[in-house]
Parts: structure tokens; C-alpha cells; sequence
């Protein structure tokens, strides 16, 4: 699949990231911003395949001439700095103000005895998520791509050591459906990205934003199989020192025939993404080409 041409894991070696968590503790972080801005982004931008990406869907998916497309372009990147140096920050221990939307759905959810599955997507900063959305009585099982740098996978445990949070490596042999399936029969949170398919010959196809893509099937199958409440979640910049937590739940008819289900949570699924990119177009953040 064409998504594998982008690695999808974090920039660095564990020294850069050390050295960056401890100048998050001691400076200011638009000081850091700044810095990408300057040194960071340019050089990605010239260098890397994400500027052609990037640029081909202002100019496609949003019909933007050049100039704004070269700069909705740059802002992109920005916005994707800022999302990976506040994920440091956090390690370093500094905190954002979030503030959630539709917390009433997760808190309902979560107190029911059966388990649930959470939706999420490659828009703004989803693992501020697993700071903000804890349950007391139910463990989250988290879906993460194995091939993350050891140093951003050693601080996500450290940080969720202190929440009720795990991770599920993504594996090419696809073992980690056997974790999910034992989760979700334990009554647990199974979170979930769906809309990046990992090599699964089997998707969905929907149009989004005006274009015809593929969206995985398995996410939504792991739910209508089981007869599971799902609900997805993004989390979203609003301000330098804030963001927005959007829980909105996915309804469908549990006595349809298995396909139905599938197309119900698949439609819903994509409609939600599409408002929510169509709110912040610049922190959409699949940097391959998601429409071919």
C-alpha cells in the first residue's frame, strides 16, 4: 500500500528526545516552536515526500490556488511540530488545558460492564487523549504502530503507568487481534485508528472530502461482530496551550445483517472525520497519498 512509504514513526534518536524533554521542562514552549518553525520545518518540507502530500490536498481536496496552498502547506507542518513537541512536553511533565466535548458519552460507556470501542484518526493529537479520557473501572487498550521509536514508547508507558492504559502493538502477523478480542471480552476499551489501512486486503470505500478513499474495514468490524457501543474521538489544537477533546458516538442498528453494521459505522465514521478536518484542515497528518 502506498501508505508504507511514509514510516509513520517519530523524528529522532532517544538523545534528541531526551535533551528535548529536558529543555520542555525548563523553557517556554513557543520558544520551541519557533525553533521548528525555523530550523525544523523548512529543511522537512524541501526534503521529505510529506510537502508534496500536504500541498496536492489543499490544492485538490480544497481547491486552493498556489500561493495558499504553499502556505496552508507550511502551517500544516507547524501544527504538526507543535503537536509532537507538546506530546514531549508532557513526558517532561508540563500540562494543557483540555477541554472536552460530549464527555458524557465516554463517562456512560465507561460504567456499563461491557466493553467499548474507541475510534480515532491521524488528525490533531489523539494521545493527549489517553491524559484527559480515563476510566476508573475499565483498562483502555490502546492500538500502537510497533515500529515507534523505543525512546517515545518507554515515555507513552511511563506517562500511562500512571492511568488505567496499555498498548496493543500493531504486528504484520496480526497477533494483536488475538489481544483485542480478549480485552473486549473482559469488558474493556479497545482504541482503535481507522482510517489508515495496515496491509489488510479488506476496506471500505466512502467519499471524503469530495474524493473517493479507502478507510479499513477491520475497526468496524471489531465492533458489529461483538454488537459494541462505539464512539470516536479527536483531539484537536485550539490554542497554544489548549485543546479540544471531541467524544461523539456512532449509532447503528445491532439487528442488521453483519455488512450493514459494517457500512452504518464506516458512513458515521467518515462523516465525523470529514466535519472535523473541514474545522482544522491544517492538522490532518497521513502524509501519503490518502486519495489513490
Amino acid at each position: 500500500m502506498a501508505e508504507k512509504a511514509w514510516a509513520g514513526t517519530t523524528f529522532g534518536n532517544s538523545l534528541m528526545h531526551r535533551w528535548l524533554i529536558a529543555l520542555l521542562r525548563v523553557l517556554d514552549v513557543r520558544l520551541i516552536y519557533i525553533f521548528a518553525y525555523v530550523f525544523v520545518v523548512p529543511p522537512t518540507m524541501l526534503l521529505g515526500d510529506s510537502y508534496g502530500h500536504i500541498y496536492r490536498y489543499f490544492r485538490q481536496r480544497w481547491g486552493y490556488g498556489a500561493l495558499k496552498a504553499f502556505w496552508m502547506t507550511f502551517q500544516n507542518h507547524c501544527m504538526f511540530a507543535q503537536a509532537v513537541i507538546d506530546k514531549f512536553a508532557m513526558y517532561g511533565g508540563r500540562k494543557f488545558r483540555i477541554d472536552i466535548v460530549g464527555y458524557a458519552h465516554f463517562e456512560r460507556l465507561a460504567r456499563r460492564p461491557e466493553g467499548f470501542v474507541q475510534l480515532s484518526s491521524h488528525v490533531g493529537n489523539y494521545e493527549i487523549a489517553g491524559y484527559s479520557l480515563v476510566a476508573e473501572d475499565k483498562r483502555m487498550y490502546a492500538l500502537a504502530y510497533l515500529g515507534e521509536k523505543a525512546s517515545v514508547m518507554q515515555n507513552r508507558n511511563r506517562m500511562f503507568a500512571h492511568t488505567n492504559i496499555r498498548m496493543i502493538s500493531i504486528r504484520q502477523d496480526m497477533s494483536h487481534l488475538f489481544e483485542i478480542d480478549a480485552a473486549l471480552n473482559d469488558g474493556q476499551i479497545v482504541s482503535i485508528p481507522a482510517d489508515r489501512i495496515w496491509g489488510s486486503p479488506k476496506y471500505v470505500t466512502a467519499t471524503f472530502l469530495g474524493h473517493e478513499a479507502h478507510f479499513p474495514q477491520g475497526p468496524f468490524s471489531v465492533a458489529a461482530m461483538r454488537g459494541l457501543d462505539v464512539l470516536t474521538v479527536h483531539v484537536m489544537k485550539t490554542s497554544t496551550r489548549g485543546y479540544t477533546v471531541y467524544v461523539t458516538p456512532l449509532q447503528y442498528d445491532k439487528e442488521a445483517p453483519r455488512k450493514q453494521q459494517i457500512a452504518q459505522l464506516s458512513q458515521q465514521y467518515i462523516a465525523e472525520l470529514e466535519r472535523i478536518v473541514r474545522r482544522y484542515p491544517t492538522q490532518w497528518y497521513n502524509y501519503y497519498n490518502f486519495w489513490e
